[in-house]
Formats: C-alpha cells, structure tokens, sequence
C-alpha cells in the first residue's frame, strides 16, 4: 500500500471515529450537563461565588421615575362632576440599594440581610425641580381620618367635620411635589399627633423611606437545590403573613426580585415577593446583544375574584372585593382607603379609566415586565410600574362629600427602571460565547468528522480514477507490443 494510499484511509478512519464520538456526545449531553452542572454549583450566594459581590452591591443603576396626576378641576368633581386630571413628571432619583449585615446562617445554607433603599434627585433625567414644582392632589390625611371615623356616631363625625372646616382643611392640597413625595407637617395630623402621640404629625408618600430598609431577609443561597437560589425564606421573621383572608395569599414566595435560579425556561411561573405578583413567560427580547426571556404579570393577576376565584384571598374583610385590575392595600396601610393597580388603570376595568378624564392606559409605557437570561437568571433589564390610588366616597357628618360619586382616584405612579451596565453586559457576552462554545464542543465534532469524510470520499474516488487511468493505460501498452 502505498503513502497516499494509507493517508487516504487514514483519514476515513479519523472521520469515522469523530462521527462516532461527536455523536454520541450529542446524543448523551455530556458536555452540557458538565456546563449546566458547574452553573448549579458557581451561581450560589457564597463567598466563593462570583455573582456574591454583585448581589451585594448590584452594579445596574437603579431609577425610580415618580409621576403625579395634578387635579385640574376639583370644584366640580367635589359638585359631583367627573374629576380631570393631567400627567406631570418624571421626577427622576437614582436608587442605591446595597445590602448589609450579611451573615451566613445554617452551614451556609441561607444568608441574613439588610436592604436599605437611598434615593438622589437626577435633575438631568427630570422635567423640573420637585422643590419648586407645584401638584393639586388629594388630601389623603384628610380622606384616612374620614375613613376612620366611618365607624363611629353621626354625631361624633359632625363635630370633627365642623372641627376641620376651622382649619381650612380640603378635601384636595396644593403642595410642592417634594413635600408629597418626601414628607411636610401636615396641619391636621399635627392635631391627632397632641391626642395620639403614636400618630406621626407629618405625612409623605416616601416619608421615612429614604435610607430605611424594609424588614430583615433570610435568603436561600442555593447550596443545597439551585432552583431555591435567592429565593427568601422568611421575612422579619416570617414565613407568611397575617395581613390578607387565605393561606394562599399570605404566603412568602419567590425571590426579592435581585435574582433568580439559572436555567430557565419559557413555562416557569417567577414569584417576587416584594411586588406579590408571578410573573409568566411573555416573548424573547435582545437586550445589549445578549438574548433574554420576557416575563410579565399575566393578566389574571389583578382580576376581579368573579373571574378569577385565587383573588378572593386578597379582599379583607373576606368578601369586600374591588373589582379588576385593581387591589385594596389598607390592611398594610394603617387603614388608609389606597388601592393599587397599573399605572392609568393599565388592565382595570374599563369603568375605573373613564371615571377620570386624562387617563391613557396603554401597554408601552404601563406594562411592568422582567428580562431575565435563561441561563444564568440574571435579570438584564426590569421594568416595575405600580400607581397609588386612594377611595373617595360620600361619608355622612362630612358635608362637603355629600354630592361626589365614589371613585378609585389616581395619586401617582413610579416606573422602576434598571437595565444592566455596559460592563456587565460586556463579561455577559463573554460568558455565555464560551458557555455556548463548550455547550456546543460535541456539534463541532461532529463537523470536523462531516469535513474529514467528505475529504476523505473524494479522495478516494480520485485515487480510484487514478489507478483505473494507470491500468488502461499499461493494458494498451501490452496490445499495442
């Protein structure tokens, strides 16, 4: 045989086991097993991990954009005409969000931690300065009192009602948007406060929260089952709460929203406890070059318990429920009438939206929404939009309500940004090229075995038609002798 001859066949048999070997690889996953197996391990909340730092102080800067719904036409709507309003903001605050106090608990197993928020004015990304800019709102001290006192005597509600009139006292304030935002003495609170001392004289919708933690976290780190990685297991203490009228609705799912379990896939259903809301698989998107999941609240998670009977759990008291796309909050409000839905009633019933004029609900600017990558559970970009509203209703001994019709009323809403910073994104790429590379070793392979035989057949079929030229050849030779 000649050299030729024995490179030939060397090659068939170097493609033959490649095919073979690739094959089989692909067919028994080793290599992304090996991949998805080292991804359980490293993506944990230790020390060691690579993703702990980031977990404790998250590099995505996180904006909270507050918009106001300034009251353009509060005489008639307190004559019992249809309350007009208009959309001002965003007031921009970059958020800081690291964690402190980290402690690992039971052989490292769960981890303990503080979160406290802190949160600086952005001029460049608002539409003006919240400290000269001027908001007509409800009263919401005056509107809790009322609802307070629903409870007691006629008699009782006259006198206060006579009382608060003294004060000048309205059923809509005129604030700048830093004092509803961040905090103001409020006059009448100031009087229940000489009463009631536990009663605080001043009022904001983020009094107190800035630089404040909202309760004490226990966290899985996801040593022992990847799938309960970040996942919190109790919250001041608690595994459920006591604030709503089933078991189902008080329990304590998901994660913080921070992080999620690696290897995802498009049917999960992610819980976040911060938000109550699972969040359901919605479209594929491409964020900075890098693949994501969508996921979404889907559009049962508001609904009215008629509908969709796993609400139920959320009226207190059992039965008093509101209709859809919105949820009463007072039991972890201090009794206040607020209620919470989508921004300009995004997916609420249609009689909460044309109650108010001004409201233009529509999914690209309303829809709160998660893009998570699958492989690693990394979120890459969030989108969280919630709005405050707060019950207005006629309360007898309180005349000045006498002729408004009860109305869900819209106070403001935040849209929660945070999408991954260029760095971040950048190590993301890098990542997942070679997790895809190592992934996808056994396909190349079996390629490089599809090359090799086809070089391998042709030459072959070339050497074939060499030595049946060769033969002709000398058989003429002989004849022609």
């Amino acid at each position: 045989m000649t050299r030729r001859s024995c490179a030939i066949y060397a090659t068939g048999f170097v493609s033959a086991h490649l095919l073979i070997v690739g094959i089989a690889l692909v067919v028994a996953q080793v290599f992304q097993t090996m991949i998805h197996s080292r991804l359980k391990k490293e993506i944990t909340l230790t020390e060691k991990s690579q993703v702990f730092e980031s977990w404790k102080n998250p590099p995505p800067p996180v904006y909270m954009e507050y918009y106001f719904f300034n009251v353009t036409n509060p005489e008639m709507f307190m004559a019992g005409g249809k309350a007009s309003v208009k959309q001002i903001g965003p007031y921009t605050y970059r958020e800081y969000r690291p964690r402190e106090n980290v402690t690992f608990l039971e052989n490292g197993t769960k981890v303990y931690a503080l979160n406290p928020k802190t949160f600086v004015f952005v001029p460049e990304k608002s539409v003006g300065d919240p400290e000269v800019d001027i908001v007509r709102t409800v009263n919401i001290p005056f509107v809790a009192i009322m609802n307070e006192l629903n409870s007691y005597s006629f008699f009782l509600r006259t006198l206060v009602s006579m009382y608060i009139n003294s004060l000048g006292v309205e059923m809509f304030m005129t604030r700048t948007v830093h004092e509803v935002l961040w905090g103001f003495k409020d006059p009448l609170l100031t009087k229940v406060h000489s009463l009631k001392p536990e009663v605080d004289e001043y009022f904001g919708l983020m009094w107190k929260k800035n630089g404040t933690h909202e309760g004490e976290f226990v966290f899985h780190t996801g040593e022992q089952n990847y799938l309960d990685y970040g996942k919190i297991d109790t919250w001041n203490g608690l595994r459920e709460m006591s604030w709503w009228s089933s078991n189902q609705s008080n329990m304590i799912n998901g994660t913080d929203g921070a992080v999620f379990h690696p290897l995802i896939n498009r049917n999960e259903l992610l819980y976040i406890f911060a938000a109550d809301l699972c969040r359901s698989y919605v479209e594929d998107v491409d964020v900075k070059g890098i693949q994501a999941y969508r996921f979404a609240p889907p559009n049962d998670v508001l609904m009215s318990p008629k509908n969709n009977p796993t609400n139920a759990g959320f009226c207190v008291p059992a039965g008093d429920c509101l209709g859809t796309g919105v949820l009463k909050v007072s039991v972890c409000r201090e009794g206040a009438p607020i209620v919470v839905s989508f921004p300009h009633f995004y997916q609420a019933d249609p009689a909460y939206i044309n109650a108010i004029d001004g409201l233009n609900p529509n999914k690209e600017e309303h829809e709160t929404y998660l893009d998570l990558q699958p492989t690693t559970g990394v979120p890459i970009r969030a989108c969280k939009r919630a709005q405050l509203n707060i019950i207005l209703k006629r309360v007898k001994g309180f005349p000045k309500t006498k002729n408004i019709t009860e109305t869900i009323f819209p106070i403001m809403f935040v849209n929660e940004t945070a999408t991954i910073d260029d760095e971040s994104a950048g190590q993301m790429r890098s990542l997942l090229l070679i997790v895809t590379l190592v992934s996808n070793f056994p396909v190349l392979i079996v390629g490089l075995g599809i090359i090799l035989l086809l070089v391998f057949l042709v030459l072959f079929c070339r050497n074939r038609q060499k030595k049946v030229g060769t033969f002709r050849c000398k058989h003429k030779e002989d004849v022609d002798a």
